[in-house]
């Protein structure tokens, strides 16, 4: 009986597959954790591109009419592919200044997911960009009043994973982003 439990301890077959069988488990959490967070890293890098992407398209133009925005909410919209479009929300606005560093929105259009700002409503800009500032960018002076504009554009997303669908279910993704119009002082409502 004693020499049966010597070759009991002394014996190494089959350890590495009790190993595997304890760590694998872990590997594989790890593995689909990774691929999870890439995924959502992806989408919300996404999200922040249709935003730059939507106020550039409409700071480039003169005037913008509805067929326009219609056709800047899809090419946004197609950003987010291969993730699922249905699920985006585009606002996009012009802000003209307040005179006070802040601005007051002229008119705002959404897409079909979205809720446009309503005429007239206050926005408080998180940078001085209704204001001129010295080259160091220091000693901002805001501009007068209608004097200068932004578009605005905001977007959200509800992010589902393939992955973790049935452990976290659907991420906010959100994010902003303002652009001078280039031609004009302010662009006018869409007609």
């Amino acid at each position: 009986m004693l020499s049966r439990l010597r070759r009991l301890l002394i014996a190494r077959d089959g350890l590495a597959a009790v190993e595997f069988a304890l760590i694998a488990p872990v590997l594989v959490t790890l593995l689909l954790g990774t691929i999870e967070l890439c995924n959502a890293l992806q989408c919300h890098q996404k999200v922040t591109m249709v935003a730059s992407t939507a106020s550039d398209l409409v700071a480039q133009a003169s005037t913008v009419s509805t067929s326009d925005m219609n056709d800047v909410f899809s090419a946004a919209s197609a950003i987010v592919y291969p993730f699922q479009q249905s699920n985006i929300s585009i606002v996009v606005s012009s802000v003209l200044s307040d005179g006070k560093g802040n601005g007051t929105v002229a008119w705002s259009v959404a897409n079909a997911n979205g809720q446009p700002l309503s005429k007239n409503q206050t926005v408080t800009l998180s940078q001085p960009i209704m204001s001129t500032c010295d080259a160091n960018g220091n000693n901002c002076t805001p501009c007068a009043q209608g004097s200068c504009s932004v578009i605005l554009t905001q977007v959200s997303y509800s992010y589902t994973s393939p992955i973790g669908k049935f452990l976290v279910g659907a991420v906010p993704m959100t994010d902003y982003f303002y652009e001078r119009p280039r031609k004009v002082v302010s662009i006018p409502a869409p007609s």
